[in-house]
């Protein structure tokens, strides 16, 4: 078994550089479906997600090329079939994403139930509406397989019952080339939903008013080909923030936007850390002790639910009470069990979570239960004293390109082994 080995207590320093986002690359690449011709993508992180997707698609019949570690060429001409291996779609929850990309290509579309992180009911129902009321009949069989007729795909109006970002994405991979007008309200504004519509437009897609309220797409015939480069990932950035501020450290965060920061960054200064923007990154210092603050997750432009763990670790280090809300799954806090292991003082009650900081931490045997709890588990390791043990790293693979090496890079003790 691969482990992780930390020695904490070092202030993070110097520099870390981010990689592609993570959940804007796992939207483009079965978007690449509906595109006639190669795509070129740039930035693509290098976490084993994207090997899952890259590996569903060549399954349908794409070619795949890696130029180099985060350049990918596509080529979806050869696309043979609409029916998505279920031992494949088990491995990530973006896998849903090819259910909106096949109906748009083939008309049809056989997805079985997603996988990934395990913390709490993740319903597809809004979905669901979406790909019903652009005209498809749907079902679903008792082993959770999702089969779609889209023969009758049109555009319609559609508003969400709540804000869903993956319903928001399914549903404009469908409509890109859907006969019709297509109107899209109570939508996710989310960057990664952005950078889809982007990335469709420079293909040829009609997609307005992506980040807002309102979401309009009028169908075009087909998409071409072309090269496109994905947006910087604001959640690994807003980890390696939480990881300098919980070690008392000073660095440069680089290549960011740093307007997807803002969320994240406002934290952090209420908290006390010293925020610097520049055009293309941010320094975060700690320089006075940090207070306790309050926080509660919500659909961009809120705090974002996929940094709620990392913050929940950066304020055990933190002096009095905080308080931490889930405003957006049902089961979130799961991994605050092995976060205790440090001897942090941490009440959970359903989406609250009570944080009583400043307590001493020591180092722990601990397991990543999902992507972010494993992220909150490296960042108490590297503020606390004495050696961590972190296990389960296929999660954290997941979604951190190289997050060894880049820490390592700024002082930290942390070492991968296989016991």
């Amino acid at each position: 078994m691969e482990k992780l080995v930390i020695r904490g207590g070092k202030p993070l320093k110097g520099e870390v550089s981010i990689s592609g986002a993570k959940n804007a690359v796992v939207a483009i690449i079965p978007a690449v479906l509906l595109v006639k011709g190669k795509c070129r993508i740039e930035n693509v992180p290098d976490i084993s997600d994207v090997e899952s997707i890259l590996t569903m698609i060549k399954y349908l019949g794409a070619k795949v090329d890696r130029i180099d570690l985060n350049t990918v060429d596509i080529d979806c001409t050869t696309l043979d079939t609409h029916i998505v291996d279920k031992e494949l779609a088990a491995k990530m929850r973006a896998s849903y994403y090819l259910m909106g990309a096949l109906i748009g290509r083939f008309g049809k579309a056989v997805v079985p139930s997603p996988g990934g992180c395990n913390f709490g009911v993740r319903p597809i129902d809004q979905h669901i509406k979406g790909f019903e009321r652009l005209g498809c009949v749907t079902k679903c069989d008792d082993e959770g397989v999702v089969s779609i007729d889209a023969s009758g795909l049109r555009g319609n109006d559609i508003f969400f019952d709540v804000v869903s970002v993956g319903a928001t994405i399914n549903v404009i991979l469908a409509a890109a080339l859907a006969p019709g007008k297509t109107v899209l309200e109570n939508v996710a504004k989310e960057p990664h939903v952005v950078d889809l519509a982007n990335f469709l437009n420079s293909m040829g897609a009609n997609i307005r008013g992506a980040g807002t309220d309102v979401i309009k797409i009028e169908g075009v015939p087909e998409l071409h080909g072309g090269v496109y480069s994905i947006i910087p990932d604001q959640i690994e950035a807003g980890t390696y923030m939480s990881a300098i501020v919980a070690t008392g450290g000073d660095a440069i965060v680089k290549n960011i936007i740093p307007k997807h920061m803002d969320p994240i960054s406002a934290k952090f200064v209420e908290m006390g850390a010293v925020v610097e923007e520049y055009d293309d990154s941010l320094r975060i210092a700690v320089e006075t002790p940090l207070s306790h603050i309050n926080v509660k997750t919500l659909p961009y432009p809120g705090f974002p639910t996929d940094l709620q763990p990392q913050m929940v670790a950066v304020l055990t280090t933190v002096e009095g009470t905080s308080n931490v809300v889930e405003g957006v799954w049902d089961s979130r806090f799961q991994y605050v069990e092995q976060l205790k292991k440090f001897g942090t003082d941490i009440e959970v009650d359903g989406k609250h979570a009570v944080i009583n900081g400043g307590t001493p931490l020591t180092g722990a045997e601990v397991e990543a239960t999902d992507l972010r709890a494993g992220a909150s588990m490296i960042i108490a390791a590297l503020a606390c004293e004495g050696v961590t043990k972190v296990s389960n790293l296929r999660h954290i693979d997941r979604g951190y390109e190289h997050i060894v090496e880049k820490l390592s890079a700024m002082g930290a003790d942390i070492e991968r082994i296989d016991e």
